[in-house]
């Protein structure tokens, strides 16, 4: 008996002993991560840019979905809740589903004007802003300008030096990991720019039709001329009248390319191609919109690739 028990009380100081040597060697403990939600894809792929290992960040809308549409889901609001800043596109694209799933997360950080909050409209270039009154009878028109602004990669950088002031906000200690970071990002994107520059620039000036109004900022940046639209008005489907108009507006411009989102049905586009002698394009507006495309460079390089490749053969 008394031998059993200096065996349990070798036992126990054995136990003890690994114990402490296990809390005197175990690794420190990880820091805790920023938890970031943004409304999109191509959000979410510029605030990995910046944030790297620092951070963990989800979309709620997935890049193949219509950003202006989107079933707003319970699981939403979990994201929401455990989320220490929210990334939104802004100027009312999300207005269909995100303030409700904001105003009952439960989290007080990322409302509206909190700092957890950040629209990042604020750092882009806003083309299209309506100098007017404007009315449904108008469509869908955003009156605060189109926020389809991504498309275009000098607007990417200023979203992402942004985005790094946040993080660098909210998580002061790693304020010069992403400053690191946003500068490596910078250096990628402007070798990038150079290759997507030369591959565009043969087709500079040439006409394309879209079919919904979001690519005004890639256009610009690429010097390509939107000529019409599939849709008589923003998030209005097409009609008969307007599409026989476009057909006639397409012979005379002697334009050759629609570009088509993927969420949207390709049964006029291609009638009009038909009708024109035309090519459709589906174009990806996010990241995401293929399994592929992961990242805010490969959403480039997939557009322009599917581009060059139209115009050219449609010279």
């Amino acid at each position: 008996m008394k031998r059993m028990l200096r065996h349990c009380r070798l036992l126990s100081m054995l136990v003890a002993g690994a114990l402490m040597w296990a809390g005197l060697t175990a690794p420190p403990a990880e820091a805790k991560k920023l938890n970031v939600v943004t409304s999109t894809t191509d959000m979410a792929a510029l605030t990995q840019e910046v944030g790297g290992d620092k951070i963990t960040v989800e979309a709620i809308a997935k890049g193949y979905q219509d950003p202006h549409f989107v079933e707003a889901k319970p699981s939403f609001l979990l994201k929401l809740r455990n989320a220490d800043l929210l990334v939104v596109v802004g100027l009312q694209l999300e207005i269909g589903w995100l303030p409700p799933l904001i105003n009952q997360c439960g989290n007080a950080r990322v409302q509206v004007g909190a700092p957890g909050y950040l629209d990042a409209s604020q750092f882009a270039e806003i083309l299209e802003k309506p100098t007017g009154e404007v009315t449904r009878a108008m469509g869908d028109v955003h009156p605060l300008g189109n926020p389809h602004y991504w498309l275009d990669p000098d607007n990417g950088r200023r979203i992402a030096r942004g985005i790094a002031a946040k993080l660098s906000e909210l998580d002061p200690p790693d304020a010069p990991y992403f400053q690191q970071q946003l500068q490596d990002f910078e250096k990628r994107l402007a070798a990038a720019e150079q290759k997507w520059e030369a591959e565009m620039k043969p087709y500079r000036g040439r006409k394309v039709v879209t079919y919904h109004n979001s690519f005004p900022n890639f256009a610009k940046h690429f010097d390509l001329n939107v000529i019409g639209y599939v849709e008589p008005r923003p998030g209005i489907p097409p009609t008969p009248s307007h599409t026989i108009e476009l057909i006639g507006l397409m012979k005379r411009e002697n334009c050759k390319v629609i570009l088509v989102e993927p969420y949207f049905d390709l049964k006029t586009p291609n009638s009009v191609a038909s009708n024109t002698g035309g090519k459709v394009v589906v174009y990806l507006p996010s990241v995401g919109g293929e399994k592929q495309v992961t990242n805010y460079f490969q959403l480039f390089d997939y557009d322009i690739d599917l581009l060059t490749k139209a115009l050219q053969a449609t010279q």
